[in-house]
């Protein structure tokens, strides 16, 4: 009985172990089929070229281009026609040849080939990326080789792995990208020029250049350089016509060399497009510099304009601008300033990202070594962080008005006027018509003296060294009488003579009094010292027996007696 029970017990354990692998094995046999099937656009049918001789590779994409590419570089289009599928273009035998042929001639020509995206397996894995990479490891059936832009919009240049009925999967130029093809070599095919040329002419010389563009190249520098050349000439003629209009002249003298810029891109550029169509890696790196040339000129005639526009009304109302009653005309073009260069530096910033957005700088050749390593970042940063601070430190001057345009300042022991507040520095006019160039950060991180901040009137003081004997006394009536007669001198009340020190050779006298404004205080200043000297002298003179009162110092005298006694002993 036992037995039984033991032999029962083993059969329905084997049976239930049947029944639960079934399923299990049903599962694994379809995840294989499943995961064995190519990752493949599956078409009704693919109708791309070829013919006798060496079929292209097309089982991988590196395959497909570099045998393509191999086969129009030995003119042989039927063969290179089985890497295109026709199927969205309508056409004869000719007719495919000449779209192989435009197509191998925009690769060649237009397109910067980045050979290491190319993967060399038929599911195009790409084996080479980091795991990060949110394709790694992933099976493509489709690759982007490039972009060209056109009509303003982008077309791609895209290969894609492709399954007809009963074929095998390859590798081919997308019916899409074929069907573009006409349009495409219409704008950046040879020019109407290129085509009347000998075919010698057109032969590869070296790199990807034929041998017309290695001619050409100097030509069109040659044509850019005496276009730059004769606008120089023009511009300087205009300039001496209007010698005598400050504000034409200055406009003209502003624009000369960003117009001369301007001149020898366009001119550049326009040649480029009409006559002669450099192609490949020459492409990949005129276009950016082309276009840097053509926006830095742009940039600095409007700049220039705007600058020379503020210089011109700043410079005809110097005068205006520095009365001292004049306050609010310099709270006005001192923020009148700041505007300008948040302006300006709002405009450089935009024309930098149009020009990154323009050229696709980083994904041209020489850019994208830079780009890709971050290095180029960083020395934007690190060469902008310096220009910005100061851009900020002098928006801050401006908006915090402690030095307006106009102002009076002492700098450095220096009286000046403010006459510019730049990006990166002020600019100073002392009193003698000097021009000082002070940094802003001298501005903003240290202390310095504004004498028209809120009230231009300045008090003024003349030292004088006296004898120790002195009748101070006498001296305060005429000082008086100068202070009340003189026009400079704001509020003789304020005027004051005092003592303010002593040493044993002579005593220091104080004379005060206050100015309407550091211009005339300056004048009036200079006038109680004659004054006030003449009246000492004076005073000194008719105090003629000792131990009368003195009023200058006895020092030298004392020294030429002395030496007088030495020579007759």
């Amino acid at each position: 009985m036992s037995a039984l029970r033991t032999y029962l017990f083993a059969f329905l354990t084997a049976l239930t172990a049947a029944l639960g692998a079934v399923p299990l094995g049903a599962q694994s046999q379809r995840d294989i089929a499943q995961s064995s099937e190519p990752f493949v656009y599956q078409v009704d049918r693919l109708e791309n070229g070829g013919g006798a001789g060496t079929p292209l590779e097309l089982d991988t994409p590196m395959g497909l281009v570099e045998t393509f590419m191999a086969a129009g570089e030995a003119r042989e289009w039927t063969r290179a026609s089985a890497a295109l599928d026709f199927a969205n273009l309508d056409g004869t035998d000719a007719s495919q040849r000449d779209v192989t042929a435009a197509l191998y001639d925009l690769l060649e020509r237009s397109v910067a080939i980045d050979w290491a995206v190319l993967p060399d397996r038929p599911d195009a894995v790409d084996t080479e990326t980091s795991s990060k990479d949110p394709m790694a490891g992933t099976p493509r059936r489709s690759i982007t080789l490039a972009e060209i832009e056109t009509e303003g919009r982008s077309v791609p240049i895209r290969i894609a792995r492709v399954q007809a009925p009963g074929g095998e999967p390859v590798w081919v130029f997308s019916r899409q990208t074929v069907a573009n093809v006409p349009a495409l070599y219409e704008t950046y095919g040879p020019t109407r020029f290129e085509k009347a040329l000998p075919p010698f002419l057109r032969e590869q010389a070296f790199w990807t250049l034929a041998w017309w563009e290695v001619i050409a190249l100097p030509l069109i520098l040659i044509v850019a350089a005496f276009a730059a050349f004769f606008t120089y000439l023009g511009i300087r003629r205009f300039r001496s016509r209007f010698q005598h209009d400050d504000t034409i002249h200055g406009v003209l003298r502003a624009v000369h060399l960003p117009a001369v810029l301007l001149a020898f891109a366009g001119t550049f550029a326009l040649v480029r497009e009409t006559f002669f169509r450099l192609s490949g890696p020459v492409k990949d790196l005129l276009d950016p510099l082309q276009l840097v040339l053509i926006i830095a000129a742009v940039l600095g005639i409007g700049l220039s304009i705007i600058e020379a526009m503020f210089e011109i009304a700043t410079d005809k109302r110097t005068d205006a601008l520095e009365d001292p009653d004049n306050g609010n005309d310099r709270d006005y073009y001192t923020k009148l300033s700041a505007i300008r260069r948040i302006v300006t530096a709002l405009v450089m910033l935009a024309a930098v990202g149009f020009l990154l957005v323009a050229s696709d700088v980083s994904s041209t050749l020489g850019f994208s070594i830079l780009a890709s390593a971050g290095v180029l970042g960083l020395v934007l940063v690190f060469a902008g962080r310096k220009l910005l601070g100061d851009i900020m430190s002098s928006v801050q001057i401006a908006f915090a008005q402690t030095a307006r345009i106009g102002d009076a300042v002492q700098y450095e022991g220096q009286w000046c006027y403010v006459e510019k507040i730049g990006f990166t520095h002020l600019r100073l006019r002392t009193w003698d018509e000097r021009r000082v160039i002070a940094p802003l950060s001298d501005f903003t991180n240290k202390s310095f003296e504004n004498w028209t901040k809120r009230d231009a009137s300045l008090m003024m003081h003349v030292e004088l060294e006296l004898d120790n004997r002195s009748d101070v006394e006498k001296l305060r009536g005429p000082f008086r009488e100068f202070v009340e007669q003189d026009e400079d001198v704001v509020d003789p009340d304020d005027a004051i003579c005092e003592v303010v020190g002593q040493n044993a050779q002579a005593m220091v006298v104080r004379f005060m009094a206050r100015s309407s404004d550091p211009k005339c205080g300056w004048k009036m200043h200079c006038r109680l010292r004659e004054r006030m000297l003449a009246v000492a002298a004076g005073l000194d003179a008719a105090a003629s027996n000792e131990p009368a009162p003195a009023f200058l110092p006895r020092e030298r005298e004392v020294r030429m007696d002395l030496a007088g006694k030495d020579e007759s002993e």
